[in-house]
């Protein structure tokens, strides 16, 4: 495990040499909100890393229900039963194991460790909306490598956790752009016409620094977005005039 922070953002890092797998603590005033539970083996690190920041873990906010994002949750259920579960109300479904499309959604298959029915115990306590607010972050929905996935934008800072709407490991990209030393975000990857999309808005965003599920975080990434937009948009052949 290794924890690096950038202002009131820590990384925690697992297996990150080999295979990282990121989650992230958000400093409040007197707690700390976790984005994301990584993988099942990442409790007592989890918890480890909030004991060392000296705050307690107050809320566990979702950006989407594939495995390596959730993998810890009942865990840090069980030790932390009073934290607030937040997950959109789109991915809340896949948290269930339902994975059947909704009315208006592309028609393609629902990719990735997707939990199966009755698998993750703890229910969430909140369904997130674009734009809904937890704590000093700020929840957009960026859909297409799930159908509900989040990002959230911390209002203070501007900082961006966007779970794997892009992917820095192996090569800065948006979702579903395979880079060959790291291919499984494009893998497990829903709809990349919807995942360019999202990318464009977050890159709208501006964000001073952005933090993803696999890789390490970049401060004032903009370039780095309008390059991986850009190149997206070719591999996809999508105009971004389109979107």
């Amino acid at each position: 495990m290794k924890i690096t922070q950038i202002g009131q953002v820590y990384q925690v890092a697992f297996m990150p040499n080999i295979f990282p797998v990121n989650c992230y603590l958000v400093e409040e005033e007197q707690e700390l909100t976790l984005v994301d539970a990584a993988m099942p083996f990442s409790v007592n690190g989890i918890l480890e890393a909030a004991s060392k920041i000296g705050k307690p873990i107050t809320r566990i906010v979702l950006t989407h229900a594939h495995g390596d994002h959730i993998g810890a949750l009942d865990g840090l259920k069980k030790a932390l039963p009073q934290a607030i579960v937040h997950i959109s109300r789109r991915d809340g479904k896949l948290l269930a194991g339902n994975q059947e499309l909704e009315a208006g959604e592309p028609n393609q298959p629902i990719k990735g460790a997707v939990p199966k029915p009755g698998a993750i115990q703890t229910k969430p306590d909140v369904y997130l909306e674009d734009g809904d607010r937890v704590g000093s972050l700020q929840a957009v929905a960026a859909p297409g490598h799930t159908p509900g996935m989040m990002a959230f934008l911390d209002i203070r800072s501007r900082a961006l956790i966007a779970g794997d709407a892009f992917q820095v490991r192996g090569g800065f990209a948006v979702s579903g752009v395979v880079k060959f030393w790291f291919p499984f975000p494009a893998m497990a990857t829903w709809s990349k016409e919807v995942s360019l999309a999202s990318a464009v808005k977050l890159r709208a965003l501006k964000p001073s620094l952005i933090a993803v599920g696999h890789g390490q975080m970049i401060v004032q990434p903009q370039a780095m977005l309008d390059k991986a937009v850009d190149e997206a948009s070719k591999n996809f052949q999508i105009e971004i005039a389109s979107i």
